[in-house]
């Protein structure tokens, strides 16, 4: 009967013994598992993390990148816009030099031609009968022009005695216009300078009114009014002229 209880004790204790270490090793067994899901769920969510961080890196430097490369461009433009703007001026500096340097010969050479007609002019009074015409002429021109009785008359003195010998006809040619009694007095101890190409000079008698009628004049008045149809004569039309007569 003892051998019996105590072997029912034993069998008893074996069991649960065997119970409770079944249990332990399931508990394990779950917690490994437990372990291992949330290793991977913890792999997963790195990874996920990983991923994620690369895509919003890459997009950043995306940006970064399309926003320098759009800097570039534009300091690129600037650059060119600026290079393009220097190179116009400098093609407009450069243009308006030459245009300037044309303009200088051309007027050099419009001023010889000038003094070259001064010149000329200036020898008339070595051909007598050219010079009592045209001493006539200027005269007269004066005389109506001036339209007074009494005048006084100025001249060079190398035309002195040209000027005293036409100053009668060109008096009557006045004369014979206006249907005035004039009257010329010829100055011989004051007059006009030689360089004024010749010519006469009218005053009025009590000198407020005086007409210059020098060739220098006459050339001077010539010049400007024919300075543009000889330009054109000289050198054509100019490309810059806007407006034409």
């Amino acid at each position: 009967g003892i051998n019996a209880e105590y072997m029912g004790r034993t069998s008893r204790f074996t069991w649960s013994s065997t119970m409770a270490a079944g249990d332990d090793a399931e508990v394990n067994k779950q917690i490994a598992h437990m372990v291992a899901f949330i290793e991977q769920e913890a792999k997963e969510k790195v990874e996920e993390i990983n991923v994620k961080a690369e895509e919003d890196f890459n997009i950043e430097k995306g940006r970064l990148v399309q926003q320098e490369k759009l800097k570039i461009i534009a300091q690129y433009e600037r650059k060119e816009k600026q290079v393009e703007v220097e190179r116009k001026i400098q093609n407009s500096n450069s243009l308006n030099q030459a245009r300037l340097r044309t303009l200088e010969r051309q007027d050099a050479l419009l001023k010889s031609i000038f003094e070259e007609t001064a010149s000329q002019l200036s020898k008339i009074g070595h051909d007598k009968e050219k010079s009592k015409k045209i001493y006539e002429g200027l005269i007269t021109e004066c005389l109506l022009a001036l339209l007074e009785e009494k005048v006084t008359l100025k001249t060079r003195k190398s035309d002195l005695d040209i000027v005293k010998s036409v100053v009668a006809p060109a008096v009557n040619a006045a004369k014979a216009q206006t249907k005035l009694d004039m009257s010329v007095t010829v100055v011989e101890d004051s007059f006009l300078p030689e360089d004024c190409c010749g010519g006469v000079e009218i005053c009025s008698q009590n000198g407020k009114i005086k007409i210059s009628n020098t060739l220098q004049n006459r050339l001077g008045a010539a010049t400007n009014e024919l300075l543009p149809t000889i330009r054109h004569m000289l050198f054509g039309a100019s490309s810059s002229r806007t407006f034409f007569d």
